[in-house]
């Protein structure tokens, strides 16, 4: 037990301050402090400028091959393309409305793995786990995104002929798409960058989380979290509870082990990502549903991770 409540206490030291910067943003809204003006303006600029700029400094500074596994990229790869693939095939016999197919697929497998998952591996295997989580980030950036536009586009296409060209257009022209290939290069070569990008970079990457979770909380009203109740509980079943037992399960049998599974896990078990939102708002998708499915999935994952963790070290994998 003492165990457990060590992991909980620590799960909750990460997720609650994220918590409570959604509220803070629900209350400013409340008070009109922030308007719906500051929602769309804020969203745009993260989607624009910021988030690709984290995301960007992310992979920069990654050293690339000292933390290069095939095998379990190769199993990260598989596992969320199949499991996206079921997720909208069965979201899509019950969910009618594009907008809110759209928003719940990226809402059901999209992990916030850059702000918790890092976190959390850094904890439990220090300087290695970060590093071979990082890599894993650099992967699931680019692949999270392309799968994120083709499931908030092409639900609203459903009645007309998909072309395959404008869908690769869009997917080149996504600003966090652009950031990756930009920023992968740097890292397999081993460039560094100049201080004067390095620390302007890291000033655009550090307003990301506040302005997305402020704008998040700014867009939140109980009517729309009671409306959409059903599709968020199972958006959050799926993205707590099935995802990361199913993958966890997988990569189990697939042959691995220890610190290589555990890290796994916790990519799987991680709450859906802020910058769901932001995307969701940027392309027309329900904006609401998806920040009702971030604000349950970031405060369920205080028990699930926990328990994650707790099960990993009974297990003797950490």
């Amino acid at each position: 037990m003492e165990l457990y409540l060590e992991a909980l206490g620590f799960t909750a030291s990460i997720v609650i301050p994220i918590f409570f910067i959604v509220f803070l943003g629900y209350l400013l809204r409340r008070l009109n402090v922030i308007d719906a003006g500051f929602v769309s303006v804020s969203s745009k600029l993260v989607f624009t400028v910021t988030l690709p700029a984290l995301v960007f400094m992310s992979i920069a500074q990654m050293d690339f091959h000292a933390v290069f596994n095939p095998g379990q990229l190769t199993y990260v790869v598989i596992g969320t393309l199949a499991t996206y693939v079921v997720i909208w095939f069965l979201a899509a016999r019950w969910i009618k409305d594009p907008a809110d197919l759209g928003a719940f697929i990226q809402g059901s497998f999209r992990s916030n793995y850059g702000i918790i998952g890092l976190a959390v591996s850094f904890n439990l295997f220090g300087q290695s786990g970060l590093a071979q989580a990082s890599l894993l980030l650099a992967l699931i950036i680019p692949m999270y995104n392309v799968l994120a536009i083709l499931c908030l586009t092409l639900p609203f296409r459903k009645s007309q002929s998909v072309s395959v060209f404008s869908t690769l257009i869009e997917v080149v022209k996504n600003p966090l798409i652009l950031a990756v290939v930009f920023a992968l290069p740097i890292s397999y070569f081993g460039v560094k960058l100049p201080d004067v990008i390095s620390t302007t970079g890291r000033y655009f990457a550090n307003l990301t989380l506040p302005l997305a979770l402020l704008a998040i909380g700014g867009t939140l009203n109980m009517k729309s979290l009671r409306d959409s109740s059903t599709q968020a509980f199972w958006a959050t079943s799926t993205k707590l509870v099935f995802l990361p037992i199913f993958l966890t399960l997988g990569a189990w049998i697939a042959g691995f082990r220890g610190q290589d599974l555990t890290v796994m896990m916790i990519l799987f078990a991680c709450p859906t990502a802020a910058a769901s939102f932001v995307m969701a708002k940027a392309m027309g998708a329900n904006a609401e549903l998806t920040a009702n499915i971030i604000l349950t999935t970031t405060l369920g994952s205080v028990v699930t991770i926990s328990l994650a963790i707790y099960s990993a070290t009974l297990l003797g994998w950490v």
